[in-house]
């Protein structure tokens, strides 16, 4: 090889220059104004003008599986006859409201999530159920008996977060 060759090689590779011929890539350049007018722009980061990267609130960071178990997953409702005592108070002692579960066998404020009927939705237990259900089963807290009702009973995975 010619020592001409060379120098040009290395001079090359350690200051940037390309030979002739050599491949570049367009530069393509994103309209990060655009970007910053989305709600979600408070979850992106801007990094040197030209990135964006994901950011995750440290307040607030997305619990962990720890576990999956099979469970039977029914409906309740705040209905006389489906309670014991106050049918708007649970076993935690707070008032019934979306994402209340009841179940015997987790710990009061354990948080699940039922990704095949509810996706992503956090559930946590604050209430109990008669021990003739069992540990494996499941009940999700509707608004009215006929949600309950029409819930009927599903086989499906739970997935116990992590604290």
């Amino acid at each position: 090889m010619k020592p001409g060759l060379i120098i040009l090689l290395i001079s090359g590779i350690l200051f940037g220059i390309s030979l002739p011929g050599a491949l570049k890539v367009p530069r393509v350049e994103a309209d990060l104004a655009a970007i910053s007018d989305q709600k979600d722009s408070e979850e992106l980061a801007i990094i040197e003008g030209n990135s964006l990267l994901p950011v995750s609130d440290p307040t607030n960071p997305e619990p962990q599986p720890v576990q999956r178990i099979r469970v039977v997953v029914t409906g309740y409702s705040s209905t006389p006859w489906e309670t014991d005592g106050d049918p708007y108070l649970t076993a935690a002692g707070t008032l019934v409201k979306d994402g209340i579960v009841a179940n015997n066998f987790f710990p009061i404020g354990t948080k699940i999530r039922i990704p095949e009927l509810f996706g992503n939705k956090i559930f946590v237990v604050e209430d109990r159920m008669s021990w003739k259900k069992g540990n494996y089963q499941i009940d999700v807290w509707f608004p009215s008996y006929w949600e309950a009702l029409n819930f009927g009973a599903k086989r499906t995975y739970i997935e116990i977060l992590e604290s």
